[in-house]
């Protein structure tokens, strides 16, 4: 039988190559993103989130049998905690009836070896409290203090924790839907294009994220990650965190974290 899967972020980068791969082996998908897809919308509001839902739900005829959240923003601006962390919980809130009426459901997300990078606490904090307004306010005061460039990691550190505590509870693995994340190190993305065309950034980003195995990836390499994670196979795996990431979580945190 045909699986019907959404996809965020479906417009480039991980998501688009996600959607490529599964369309090849004959699943129907539904692409979310901001301008170029099935349904368009905003993940930054809750109104686009709203949208979002509606839409996908009567895309889906009531039935998701995957949902796989790949739109994120890497900004040093609040923006990254409204998409990369609210824009996911939310999404896949609103979502879940519509796995829990598919027959093995499955969902992944998109997290980051920048996770494990300095955060900002309070703003982690406040998104496990689910207070958006409370997250936005700290994450702006961080932007006026010269460390908005923390925001990013902990829109993904804060994903991460909501993942592994949301994935063994009733709704989810006791509704038997396998909920887990890829983090990758440096994808050949968009996102990442700007940095990698200065020199002095991509020092930065190549010490930040050292990739002794092979280097940089493409999306496609994350992709087939996510399509196994939410594959008819994975029976017994949830609330992980899969670092795709050449080497990097290794090297930096050492063999004692694991």
């Amino acid at each position: 039988m045909t699986r019907r899967i959404a996809v965020t972020g479906s417009a480039s980068g991980i998501g688009k190559a996600l959607v490529e791969m599964l369309t090849a082996q004959g699943d129907t998908v539904i692409g979310v993103d901001r301008d170029t897809a099935d349904v368009r919308a905003d993940l930054s509001t809750d109104e686009g989130r709203t949208r979002a839902v509606a839409e996908v739900a009567e895309l889906a005829a009531g039935r998701l049998d995957g949902v796989v959240a790949c739109a994120g923003v890497s900004l040093p601006d609040p923006i990254a905690v409204s998409v990369n962390y609210f824009g996911v919980v939310r999404l896949l809130a609103g979502l879940r009836p519509l796995l829990v009426a598919a027959e093995q459901p499955r969902a992944a997300v998109v997290g980051s070896i920048a996770g494990t990078q300095p955060v900002d606490q309070a703003v982690i904090d406040a998104c496990l409290r689910d207070d958006e307004q409370a997250a936005l306010e700290r994450a702006r005061a961080a932007v006026e203090g010269g460390a908005g460039f923390r925001l990013y990691p902990s829109s993904k550190s804060a994903l991460a924790q909501w993942l592994r505590r949301t994935a063994v509870t009733a709704d989810w693995a006791g509704a038997g839907i396998p909920l887990n994340a890829v983090a990758p190190g440096v994808v050949l993305s968009p996102m990442v294009a700007p940095l990698l065309e200065d020199e002095a950034m991509k020092k930065v980003m190549d010490e930040a994220v050292p990739m002794p195995l092979n280097g940089y990836a493409e999306p496609g390499v994350i992709a087939a990650a996510l399509d196994w994670l939410i594959s008819t196979g994975n029976t017994h795996m949830t609330g992980q965190v899969i670092y795709v990431d050449g080497g990097a979580d290794a090297t930096l945190r050492g063999p004692e974290v694991f």
